[in-house]
């Protein structure tokens, strides 16, 4: 879609180093490096050509910053905003992180073909913050941490637990910009079971429930995504009973925070998240640290 009220585009590495001002790369306006109003970044751009902008008309674009995608060491995998969809299901990881080929499922568990793969970035589908983000998804399940950078301001990390506040809605400040995820060799290294449901074949997800379970300390966590409309996550020492878990889920997932959209009723999604977690819970049971069933 074109966005006629798009006056300027402004080159994201100079906005973003230049005390003095930004680039015009196009557009017909000099711009600075101060933040406006009718502002947005520009990453992959798939939801914001997707329909009328008529707040904005100053484009950010982080196209020329070269960020590397992906960066494996020792501490596990910095993944920058601007990996696209693409990247991230090409990775190939280390043999012991068992928990790496949840990348892949939650990279398939979007609504998107292969051309938006291809320019769609890991940070908007975050940024975006919508209950079926996929990307939020893995990122939440596998306990990671957001570097933020403020326009005015030190960088600040966030897990992303607490970055999505509800439907669309995030802890970003005005022209707060994420730059990286950070998903630690621990978290990786763990076991896990994914499951996920949707009303229609390639549907938007419904509902979409990771749990993990370490294989040092025992612990359980549940995290759920897209039924709710915001993440929430539920931890154990070690692998719960089947009604420990029940009664957890009752606790934490408050009949409101069940999302109520065309992709699915509060009672449908209510009914999978438990259907799920109770089937997640008995496959990581079996990978020890769990009490009896009675």
């Amino acid at each position: 879609m074109d966005l006629n009220t798009i006056k300027t585009v402004v080159d994201a590495a100079h906005f973003l180093q230049q005390p003095s001002g930004g680039i015009v790369v196009s557009g017909i306006a000099p711009a600075t490096n101060t933040w406006g109003s009718g502002f947005a970044w520009l990453g992959g751009g798939t939801w914001l050509f997707s329909e009328p902008q008529p707040s904005i008309d100053t484009l950010v674009d982080l196209g020329q910053l070269d960020w590397p995608a992906i960066e494996q060491g020792p501490g596990g995998l910095e993944i920058a905003a601007t990996c696209t969809i693409a990247e991230l299901d090409a990775f190939q990881s280390s043999r012991e992180w068992k928990a790496a080929p949840l990348l892949r499922e939650c990279c398939r568990s979007l609504l998107a073909s292969f051309k938006i793969w291809n320019v769609a970035t890991v940070g908007g589908n975050i940024c975006m913050s919508l209950p079926a983000g996929a990307m939020i998804s893995l990122t939440t399940a596998l306990e990671g941490v957001y570097t933020l950078w403020p326009r005015d301001g030190s960088p600040r990390q966030v897990a992303a637990i607490d970055f999505v506040a509800g439907e669309h809605a995030n802890v970003l400040g005005a022209g707060e910009l994420l730059r990286s995820i950070h998903l630690s060799a621990t978290a990786l290294r763990k076991t896990y079971a994914f499951r996920r449901c949707s009303l229609t074949q390639l549907g938007r997800s419904a509902v979409l429930l990771v749990g993990t379970h370490c294989p040092d300390s025992g612990r359980f966590l549940l995290t759920i995504t897209a039924a709710t409309v915001r993440p929430l996550q539920i931890g154990f020492p070690r692998v719960p009973r089947p009604d420990e878990l029940r009664a957890a889920i009752e606790q934490a997932v408050a009949d409101p925070l069940y999302l109520d959209d065309p992709h699915g009723s509060p009672a449908y999604r209510r009914h999978m998240t438990y259907y799920f977690a109770e089937q997640i819970r008995s496959e990581l049971a079996a990978t020890g640290n769990a009490e009896p069933e009675q």
